[in-house]
């Protein structure tokens, strides 16, 4: 990596020979405010910051402000000392700015999954997953085109498998609330969409019944020895946390017997998409392939579905009973078309509310935070204002949340506002959507084999409509109480109002704690 350039101060446009540099779209070149401070302690206090003294949007806006409005900016990111050795980055704090983080010409993405440090590759047995791989190696290529063929080839199996964790899932909040208090979503989410996930993906046993009621607990534990360093909040008191979570690499041995249990599971589960990968596929070991369907399905969509479900319950919690009528409305009139039953058919062409609050929860909270990778080549990166100029090498940021919710590009975009996405509502239109990157691309763009946007895009969105669908053609209404963690909110149902409209006759009706 080339040395970053000299701490500097708030940027006067360069210039040469006393005129001002501008880039091709005619901005000013200014140098990149911002810096890096004193080796390991400016890092150590860097971290501190942003996981406990300030916390990430505050860490953020805090130096555009101390740079003057600035949004592209030099800072140091977490871990830090010592897990990653190089915590300097530039960070691409707006909507302009952040879309060279999608320009595969522009970023190579090798290793940069989780930032400035890397996950042992003994947590992986010993492959790359797809994840960690740049778009121009050649086996990139090879395992996202047998994962798209698998998302393609099982989309079909989404709905039905959902309804039943819906269920299952919502049959036991149920319970929670005629016992008494109040029920936590997350921990049902936890286990039934671990299920959902594998019967979605590859049918047969799910994980509880051919792995025990400790298959999330293994699946959890994979997850953290992955992304401990990400984490925050967790253990108290915070100190403690730091030192354990934040400064030493978790050994990954204390996790081996689990992924031992999990790859198992799955060389089973999978058994199929193996076999028809060796006869149509060639050119993946067997072996590596299993181990990428084991991230593909755990890390990408099941650590997925358990940071975003969350999400999507805590803005309709927040949002009200008025917001609720209406999904409950635009669902129930939909649903006869389709047997009684939802389909993601009738969701796409019968449910533009039901769409639109799912793009605006991703576009509120991305299932993941930041994006990262290093620049190809010597480039000028362009916020709205002004122009910068990176080298070769340096590693780029993006924290997404404030890229999608840009008040540039937003009206209103510090708040949720459920119907911003359907054509025509309050001068809300379509466009707005390539601003939506939450798939490591624009919700306009499609995963190719040469690209880095998340093959299970179409599947993610899908499953955030059905959660909200399925949820309105439940009941009427709900309330619950959110707590904001840094990972997900946790939310937990105070009441629920089954519906007594026909699509839930012959359920009855409760309330509890209104």
């Amino acid at each position: 990596m080339a040395p970053p350039r000299a701490n500097s101060g708030d940027g006067n446009d360069g210039a040469v020979g006393g005129q001002s540099k501008l880039s091709p779209s005619g901005l000013p070149i200014r140098e990149i405010p911002g810096g890096y401070g004193v080796p390991f302690l400016s890092p150590l206090r860097d971290r501190l910051d942003y996981y406990y003294f300030q916390g990430a949007d505050e860490f953020f806006r805090s130096r555009v402000a101390r740079h003057g409005g600035a949004t592209v900016l030099r800072v140091n990111m977490p871990p830090g000392p010592f897990l990653a050795g190089d915590p300097r980055v530039v960070a691409l704090l707006d909507a302009r700015s952040f879309r060279v983080l999608l320009d595969d010409s522009m970023v190579d993405k090798a290793d940069t999954l989780d930032g400035t440090f890397m996950p042992s590759l003994a947590l992986f047995g010993g492959h790359r997953p797809l994840a960690f791989l740049d778009a121009a190696d050649p086996r990139h290529a090879k395992i996202k085109r047998v994962v798209m063929s698998l998302a393609a080839a099982r989309m079909h199996h989404v709905a039905p498998a959902f309804r039943a964790a819906f269920a299952a899932m919502f049959d036991a909040v149920d319970a929670g609330l005629v016992a008494g208090g109040s029920v936590e979503f997350n921990k049902l989410n936890m286990r039934y969409m671990l299920d959902f996930t594998c019967a979605a993906l590859f049918g047969g046993a799910p994980p509880s019944k051919a792995m025990g009621d400790a298959a999330v607990t293994k699946a959890v534990k994979w997850l953290i020895f992955q992304l401990h360093p990400l984490a925050s909040k967790v253990v108290k008191p915070w100190p403690l946390e730091d030192l354990l979570l934040h400064t030493f690499r978790l050994p990954p041995f204390l996790v081996r017997r689990e992924y031992d249990e999990i790859t198992a599971y799955f060389a089973a589960a999978a058994a199929a998409v193996l076999d028809d990968a060796e006869k149509n596929h060639p050119g993946i070991p067997r072996d590596e392939l299993l181990h990428n369907l084991v991230f593909v399905a755990i890390f990408n969509a099941y650590g997925g579905f358990k940071i975003f479900l969350p999400h999507i319950v805590k803005w309709l919690a927040r949002a009200g009973p008025e917001l609720h009528a209406k999904l409950a409305s635009e669902v129930r009139a939909a649903a006869p078309a389709a047997g009684g039953e939802i389909t993601i058919s009738a969701v796409e062409k019968e449910m533009p509310l039901v769409k639109s609050v799912v793009w605006e929860a991703l576009r509120m909270n991305p299932p993941v935070e930041f994006q990262y990778g290093r620049a190809r080549r010597d480039m000028v990166v362009e916020s709205h204002d002004a122009a910068y100029e990176v080298r070769k090498g340096e590693m780029l940021f993006g924290y997404q949340p404030l890229a999608t919710r840009d008040e540039k590009v937003f009206d209103r975009a510090g708040e949720f506002v459920p119907d911003r996405f359907v054509s025509g509502a309050g001068g809300a239109a379509r466009p707005l959507l390539e601003h939506v990157v939450w798939s490591n691309g624009p919700e306009t763009g499609t995963p190719s084999e040469g690209n880095k946007q998340c093959p299970g895009k179409d599947m993610v969105v899908a499953v955030g409509r059905l959660m909200v669908a399925e949820m309105f053609r439940r009941y009427d209404t709900f309330a619950a109480d959110v707590e904001e963690l840094p990972l997900e909110p946790v939310v937990s149902f105070t009441s629920l109002t089954r519906a007594a409209a026909p699509a839930a006759a012959g359920e009855g009706a409760a309330r509890r704690g209104v």
